[in-house]
């Protein structure tokens, strides 16, 4: 007799966290541009004003940390507006005139895993 043929079964993990963070770095193609985190964080929602209009503009996003020396920051945004922001800080490309990129670091649905970089983890 036979063996049963196997069965499969397909199983799909949908990622159920409320925020995603991000871990950003804003680069100007000049030196000496300074921005404070308020100007910062105008950038943002103009960015995405800019893409997508008032609406979406209104998404929650919230900076959480943000250094003023290298213009680097720790976002956090409700999971379904990430594609949004993402998209909005790729197509960014100048501030008041001057030529920019947002370089996106490392992106997590947990902020615990913005706390260290594998990559340039150094054994001793």
């Amino acid at each position: 007799m036979p063996a049963p043929a196997a069965t499969y079964e397909r199983v799909v993990y949908k990622n159920p966290s409320e925020y995603h963070y991000m871990k950003v770095c804003l680069e100007f193609q000049d030196c000496g541009v300074g921005l404070n985190a308020a100007q910062f964080k105008q950038l943002l929602i103009s960015a995405m004003k800019d893409l997508f209009g008032e609406v979406d503009a209104a998404l929650p996003l919230d900076i959480l940390t943000y250094e003023e020396k290298t213009l680097s920051a720790i976002l956090r945004i409700c999971s379904s507006g990430l594609v949004k922001l993402w998209s909005s800080l790729t197509l960014l490309g100048s501030y008041k005139g001057k030529k920019c990129a947002f370089r996106v670091i490392q992106v997590s649905p947990f902020l615990l895993a913005l706390s260290g970089n594998s990559r340039e983890l150094v054994l001793d």
